[in-house]
């Protein structure tokens, strides 16, 4: 396909009429990347729910800290990053490569403003390979097939789905997505998840308000799980220390970080 049919595909798929989650996600994180519908839309969230600020960035610090951990003491040199949003500082190839410059990376994401920024930014060193797929976590079979052409299959992969489940509204679906990815990948892999959720006891309760304002002013839909819910995603799988918490609570690089209602974890398939 030529470059500028691409581009206009791309923009034939880009509605900046109604606000999308990657750019709004932006947003809330201090990004560039996003149109006055995703502030507007934002900015009424977060009059709604005061800490989804807080949840983004907390969010995107545990990335952070699950990416580093895994390269640094888990030894993984493969990763598979569903639902990678906008690219923002230290994303998972930077981390991971920082630390083992062999490091191998493959995004996936379907939002085409997000595909046009990865096309520029993600950018690997030369010792190691990061690629991109445009697919959809809805379909697992495709993104795994797209991620096998990069990755090795048969050595340890890390999977990160931070905050992209709470996109599949029916949890049996979302369980069988999961099942899915994680059954492709040999034992010694690794799963890396957040999800956001209503329980009380993390304050989650504004999300459920603020959730549907959401659904009836921006794309994709949303949901919310309780901690029961969000442990099905591990089963089969063993949980690292310190098992699911808030994820500013994982492995926190301060004794003073807040419990937030984003739930975090990371497992290892036996």
């Amino acid at each position: 396909m030529s470059e500028s049919r691409h581009r206009s595909d791309l923009s034939g798929r880009l509605n900046t009429s109604v606000a999308h989650n990657a750019r709004v996600w932006n947003y809330w994180i201090g990004g560039k990347d996003n149109y006055e519908v995703d502030q507007q839309v934002g900015d009424q969230v977060a009059t709604m729910f005061p800490v989804i600020r807080d949840v983004a960035r907390a969010d995107r610090a545990f990335l952070g800290r699950a990416v580093q951990f895994l390269t640094d003491d888990c030894a993984v040199r493969q990763f598979l990053d569903i639902g990678t949003g906008l690219p923002t500082l230290d994303n998972t190839h930077e981390i991971a490569q920082r630390i083992a410059p062999e490091s191998r990376v493959v995004y996936v994401d379907n939002d085409p403003i997000v595909l046009v920024h990865a096309r520029s930014l993600l950018t690997g060193t030369p010792q190691g390979v990061t690629d991109y797929i445009d697919a959809d976590v809805h379909h697992p079979d495709s993104v795994i097939e797209g991620a096998s052409a990069t990755l090795d299959l048969d050595r340890p992969v890390a999977v990160m789905m931070l905050g992209i489940l709470n996109f599949v509204l029916d949890i049996g679906q979302a369980q069988d997505i999961v099942r899915r990815i994680m059954a492709s990948v040999p034992s010694g892999s690794y799963l890396a998840l957040t999800h956001p959720t209503t329980d009380t006891d993390l304050g989650g309760e504004g999300n459920v308000e603020a959730m549907k304002f959401w659904n009836e002013n921006a794309t994709p839909p949303i949901t919310a799980r309780s901690r029961a819910e969000i442990s099905t995603f591990f089963d089969g799988l063993d949980l690292l220390s310190p098992g699911l918490v808030s994820c500013s609570l994982w492995r926190p690089e301060s004794d003073s970080a807040a419990a937030l209602p984003q739930f975090g974890a990371v497992a290892v398939k036996p």
